[in-house]
């Protein structure tokens, strides 16, 4: 018997926990404090966030050997292609505008709409689901209790102290101790380049290493995954019979907010980019990525659509097998627009929801972070939870694992939606830098 896909147990998991959390509460609602049946319900939510705790946990586990593997295994991979260093300075560059644009795009909206605020102050009912119940605290709390130390949130109050992060002098314990990952990825992001500037057969060990290491992190992450229906169940469950239906309920403008980002990211700015940079019909190219487009909406995997992708835009848009079996799987593990933006989105919503207003500065942070924690994303469902999570604890937001539990919430349809902007950018870089190659792409394209 075939099993049930991933996504199918997550979206069960989610319905399951929303309608048994809210039963449940409805249920014991009248029922006395002190009653049997409402303690026995209040141990049912208390192994219900464990087991979300726990899964949370391992997620964290993965975080640093995963990132800094990622990073180093997508620039190593560069290393020794000197027949193709103009393309692969063409398609790096066309992958940092693209990831630039849409965490723009996605900043500018998150500001302007501000979701994750209600009635000029930070949404309480989301609040309270971010916060843990048996360590209930305002924002001033967190503030006067020392969750903020000099090294998070109040460190990126000045451009100095930004750029100080992202060199420190013990990349380990800033990345364990004090979860600041920005030094971490910036070491392994000039690692990776170093690797790139010895000949590749002198370095061939080091960039295998890498790149095994790195698959073999992406499979633990993998294995992880494998459990978030049950994790996300506790989760949700715990959340939903603590805060009733108005925690989803809030959730809509935020969603929202990141559907419309994405949007604009994918129905504009993209096809602006196919338009006036490669000179070619935007339309014409949505026609040939339609098969990718819904397989990478179905799967929310950039991974597992990478067989379609590379099929789509040799066949259908015309670009050659030399172009697209490089940017493609560069693409895949390098480029991600749509998580990119989404992790801006979130980490300033959270924020939001907590009171906090984050300066340019601190903002600036959160891009820089978005930037290069999109690089180490697995392109697996959900896997953008490791980096919201770094970059949650590195803005020094209270309850991040909380917060972080709690967007997963409303996770699934999001993540659907980015996965699409994410193999819609790989496929446009592929058209733009064969089309500068001088190739006839969506010429005479056969759109199946």
């Amino acid at each position: 018997m075939k099993k049930l896909a991933l996504h199918w147990q997550i979206f069960i998991a989610l319905f399951l926990a929303v309608a048994l959390g809210l039963g449940l509460r409805w249920y014991i609602e009248d029922l006395l404090d002190g009653s049997e049946l409402k303690i026995a319900a209040d141990s049912v939510a208390d192994i219900g966030k464990f087991m979300g705790k726990l899964f949370m946990s391992a997620l964290k586990m993965v975080i640093v050997p995963l990132i800094f593997s990622s990073v180093i295994a997508g620039i190593a991979g560069l290393a020794g292609l000197d027949r193709l260093k103009q393309l692969g300075a063409k398609t790096v560059g066309f992958y940092m505008l693209t990831t630039l644009v849409a965490v723009i795009i996605g900043l500018v909206l998150v500001n302007t709409i501000e979701p994750g605020i209600k009635d000029g102050v930070g949404n309480i009912h989301i609040q309270k689901a971010f916060t843990d119940a048996s360590e209930v605290k305002g924002t001033d709390d967190f503030l006067q209790g020392g969750k903020f130390s000099d090294t998070t949130l109040d460190g990126a109050k000045d451009w100095k102290n930004i750029f100080l992060r992202m060199f420190p002098p013990n990349i380990i314990h800033a990345a364990t101790d004090n979860g600041q990952l920005l030094g971490l990825l910036v070491f392994a992001l000039l690692f990776g380049i170093a690797i790139t500037k010895f000949p590749r057969d002198e370095m061939r060990t080091v960039r295998e290493f890498a790149e095994g290491f790195n698959a073999i992190m992406i499979k633990i992450t993998q294995w992880i995954m494998a459990l978030s229906p049950i994790g996300i169940f506790g989760l949700i469950f715990a959340t939903v019979y603590n805060t009733g239906a108005e925690f989803i309920l809030e959730m809509k403008t935020y969603m929202l907010t990141v559907i419309l980002a994405l949007g604009i990211h994918l129905f504009i700015a993209l096809p602006l980019l196919l338009k006036f940079i490669g000179r070619v019909s935007p339309i014409a190219h949505f026609g040939a990525m339609k098969t990718a487009l819904m397989t990478a909406f179905a799967t929310a995997s950039s991974s597992a659509t990478l067989p379609v992708t590379m099929r789509c835009v040799q066949d259908n848009a015309g670009v050659s097998k030399k172009v697209a079996s490089f940017t493609l799987p560069l693409g895949s593990t390098v480029n991600m627009d749509g998580t990119a933006l989404y992790e801006c989105v979130a980490v300033i919503f959270v924020a939001q929801v907590f009171g906090i207003e984050m300066s340019f500065s601190q903002q600036f942070f959160v891009v820089i972070a978005a930037l290069l924690t999109s690089i180490g994303v697995a392109g697996i469902p959900s896997a953008s939870m490791v980096a919201i999570l770094v970059i949650l604890k590195g803005a020094g937001i209270p309850n991040a694992e909380l917060a972080a539990a709690g967007l997963l919430a409303v996770d699934r349809i999001l993540d659907m939606c980015r996965t699409s902007v994410n193999v819609f950018g790989d496929s446009c870089a592929a058209v733009v830098i064969a089309k500068s190659e001088g190739e006839a792409v969506l010429e005479k394209s056969v759109v199946s």
